[in-house]
Formats: structure tokens, C-alpha cells, sequence
């Protein structure tokens, strides 16, 4: 699937007009790379994490929940080597200032840039002559290093560095031992973590999906060396349930990346990208990717401390492996609005609508009057919202508007099913009217069979 700009407009208007996302600090000119959820948002983005907490940690026997602090020890991102080698390729525009992130660029001219050198950078953007946004000259390529940095504490100085994380896996990698003498678990387990994460990107673009600040869901899957293959593969099987069964997606939008040995990461023995069809193109949605032993004997390393397993009965001693599934939630958010987002035309008219599922949906129900400025129709209207309530959450009572804009409303929102309360309700046969957002049908029932 290639760009549809069009249907990017339409999800980033749709996310605005109706409450889901909006721009960070827009009543003072905006924060570039930043972005607020709305009451829709915020749902929305709840339910995602509610659904991936359920399926790859309460519903299993091996997994553990951890959520370590946002500022750590700066030990934990040397060790690990954020601070030599997080970085991403610079360039200058030679007039402006302005900087960008120069494998972008390369992809915007549709030059592939996985895996080369800043030195390999530079060399395309001179060979096929390309030049800044605003038509100028670019500099040398250079390194850029995305953790943000701060201070903590009352004196500021070289021993007071401290980051804002970049991942949240290093936390997990950090409590490995103390979940080791805590709760005694048998190999294979995983840590799992959900939480915000930072980076300084050069150039934040395309909506949520490349931020400043944004949110993870990572599981640190501890192994048995000589288990990883089948592992790797149950925990890739695993994501596409998740995918497809949990966040609806469909399974023609979703496509593996098998990355190549010169495009992994230096600590990853196997990638594999799981990639969605995006407006914006085919882009990465999540990793999983196999880390060998890396992250812990860093820890050990670093450390001084022991991050060996010991096999209960056989007392054979070795440093765990570790498989990483990580997704990104504003990726998955955007993935989700993106597979949802409808139009159906009839009799000349455009009707748009969001077909998100129902354990997704961030108002299950909407309850309404025929008419609003009728009482005895609010009044019913209300009773029967209040019915409703008891037996489901997430249901929301309208008496805005006239019953069109209730259900033009309700569709865009993605509301499933709209109740509304008319004059045969009271006066008749006491039944209401259930519309379907996705096919707009309509039938009658009593209030407490729905």
C-alpha cells in the first residue's frame, strides 16, 4: 500500500474535531513532536494497553508486571550504550539552519537508506544532488544523540546528568534480579512494562506516529539459550493473535520484515518488523527482536553483580537470553483509527464512520430522544440510559441535537450502537429503536434485552 494523504487528512481531522488527539500546547502555538489525547483519545488509547496487559500478562502463567522509574542511574544508559551509539543522522540545512533527519530525506527521494553510514548518507545526497525542504544546500551528515538530557538535583554539574528514558526495556533488564530472588520463576519468563519513553527526534512527523514523547508496551522474554528459535516463533505467532484477534486489524494490512544482519541492531542476532500498511506508506508497527545475552552481561559487567540464572535440581549456571517483543501504543492507536476509518456513499452523500470493535470502542452505547426538546422523551430517554448503565460501561447519553446528528456523531466516534427513545416508546408499545453504525439498520426492541 502506498501514501493516501487524502485519508491521513481525514484521520488527523477526525482525531481533532472529535475529541481523540490534539496538537501538544495548541493554545500557545503548539509543541512540535507532542501531542495531547482527548476524553475519545485517551479511551481509546486505555483499551489498547487494557487489551495487551490481559493477553500477554494476566492470561499467562510466566508473566510478571514491573513499572521502574522514568529517571535512572545514568550507569544503566552507558552500560547499555545509549549514550555512545542512540543516535540518528543529522544534516544541516546550509542556509535556513534548519536540521533534519537526513535518512528521511533519502527516503523521501526514494533512495533506501537501512544501514549505511553517515559517510554512505552524505555520498547519496551529493550523488543524486538533494537538497534541503526549502531548496538549499545540506551539510556533512553527522550524528545526533536522542536522549533528552537533564539535572537532578540542587547542584548542576557533570555528576548531576541524568535522562529522560528512551525505552522503557532498560527497567525491566535493571529489576531482572530482583524478580529472580523474589518470586523464584522457571525459564522461560517475562517481564513485561508499560510507560512513557523519550527522544529527541530531529524531525517528529506524520501525526503520532513519529514523537517526542510517546508511550511503550515491551516484554523482556527471559530463555534458555538453546530454546530461542522456538520461542522466537511462539512469541511471533503470539503478536499476530494479538494483532488480529484483540486490535482487529486486518491480517492483509500486517507484514513481516525479515531485517538483514547489516540493518539489525549490533546486539540483535534476529529481527523481524512487524510492519502495517499505514496511510503514510508501510511502516514499522512493533519489533521483536532476539538480544542474546547483551543486556545482562552489560548489567553484569557494569555492575559487578551476578545476572547468572541458576536451573533448580541441576544448579547449571548461564546469563538468560532475552527475546523482545516492544509496540509502540501511539503506532497501535494509529494503526487501529487507521483500519477503522470508513466512508459508504448513498443517495449522493458521504457518510464517514469509524468501524472500530467493540472491546475497542471508546463509547459502546449512545442513548437518545427522538426529539430534544421534548421532556417527556428526555425523561423516558434518561430512565432507560439509566438501565443501560447498570448492565454495560462506556455508555453515553445524547440529547444534543436531532437524531441525524446523534447517529453522524456516533458514527464518526465509532460508537457501535445508538438507542433511541420515540413517542411508541412511551405511548405505544414501549419498544426502542437499536441502530447499527456499520451497516446504519435498525431494529426494535424491548429496553432490557438490549
Amino acid at each position: 500500500m502506498g501514501k493516501n494523504s487524502e485519508l491521513m487528512e481525514k484521520i488527523v481531522s477526525l482525531a481533532k474535531r472529535r475529541g481523540f488527539i490534539w496538537q501538544g500546547s495548541e493554545v500557545y502555538g503548539g509543541a512540535r513532536g507532542t501531542w495531547d489525547y482527548g476524553p475519545l483519545g485517551v479511551t481509546l488509547k486505555r483499551k489498547i494497553m487494557n487489551e495487551w496487559w490481559k493477553f500477554f500478562v494476566e492470561d499467562r502463567d510466566n508473566m510478571y508486571g514491573v513499572d521502574a522509574a522514568i529517571l535512572m542511574n545514568p550507569k544503566v544508559w552507558k552500560a547499555s550504550g545509549h549514550v555512545a551509539t542512540f543516535s540518528d543522522p543529522l544534516v544541516e540545512d546550509l542556509k535556513t539552519g534548519e536540521r533534519y533527519r537526513a535518512d528521511h530525506l533519502l527516503k523521501d527521494a526514494g533512495i533506501e537508506a537501512e544501514g549505511l553510514s553517515n559517510q554512505d548518507i552524505t555520498f547519496k545526497i551529493r550523488e543524486n544532488n538533494i537538497k534541503s525542504p526549502k531548496g538549499n544546500e545540506l551539510s556533512e551528515v553527522r550524528s545526533f544523540n536522542m536522549m533528552f538530557q537533564t539535572n537532578v538535583g540542587a547542584v548542576v554539574d557533570e555528576n548531576s546528568i541524568a535522562y529522560l528514558r528512551p525505552e522503557t526495556a532498560q527497567g525491566i533488564f535493571t529489576n531482572y534480579k530482583n524478580v529472580i530472588d523474589s518470586f523464584y520463576p522457571n525459564l522461560p519468563f517475562g517481564l513485561a512494562q508499560t510507560g512513557k519513553a523519550f527522544r529527541n527526534e530531529i524531525s517528529p512527523r506524520d501525526f503520532i506516529f513519529r514523537s517526542r514523547e510517546f508511550e511503550q508496551m515491551e516484554i523482556e522474554y527471559f530463555i534458555d539459550p538453546k530454546t530461542w528459535q522456538e520461542n522466537f516463533e511462539k512469541l511471533l505467532a503470539d503478536i499476530h493473535e494479538f494483532l488480529e484477534e484483540k486490535m482487529h486489524l486486518p491480517k492483509g494490512m500486517i507484514h513481516e520484515l525479515e531485517v538483514p544482519e547489516q540493518d539489525r541492531a549490533h546486539y540483535s542476532k534476529r529481527t523481524i518488523d512487524i510492519e502495517f500498511d499505514y496511510p503514510i506508506g508501510k511502516e514499522e508497527l512493533l519489533g521483536l527482536a532476539y538480544r542474546t545475552d547483551f543486556d545482562l552481561g552489560n548489567i553484569q559487567r557494569e555492575s559487578g553483580k551476578s545476572m547468572e540464572y541458576i536451573v533448580k535440581g541441576t544448579n547449571e549456571k548461564f546469563i538468560p537470553h532475552v527475546i523482545e517483543p516492544s509496540f509502540g501504543v501511539e503506532r497501535m492507536v494509529m494503526a487501529v483509527l487507521s483500519a477503522s476509518y470508513k466512508e459508504e456513499e448513498k443517495d449522493g452523500k458521504v457518510r464517514p464512520y469509524l468501524a472500530l470493535p467493540e472491546n475497542l470502542a471508546p463509547i459502546k452505547i449512545i442513548v437518545a430522544p427522538l426529539l430534544k426538546n421534548k421532556p417527556v422523551l428526555v425523561e423516558k430517554a434518561r430512565e432507560i440510559y439509566a438501565l443501560i448503565k447498570k448492565k454495560y460501561s462506556n455508555v453515553s447519553f445524547d440529547d444534543s441535537g436531532k437524531v441525524g446528528k446523534v447517529y453522524a456523531k456516533a458514527d464518526e466516534i465509532g460508537v457501535p450502537k445508538v438507542v433511541v427513545i420515540d413517542f411508541d416508546t412511551i405511548e405505544g408499545d414501549g419498544l426502542v429503536s437499536l441502530r447499527n453504525r456499520d451497516d446504519a439498520s435498525q431494529i426494535r426492541l424491548k429496553p432490557e434485552d438490549i
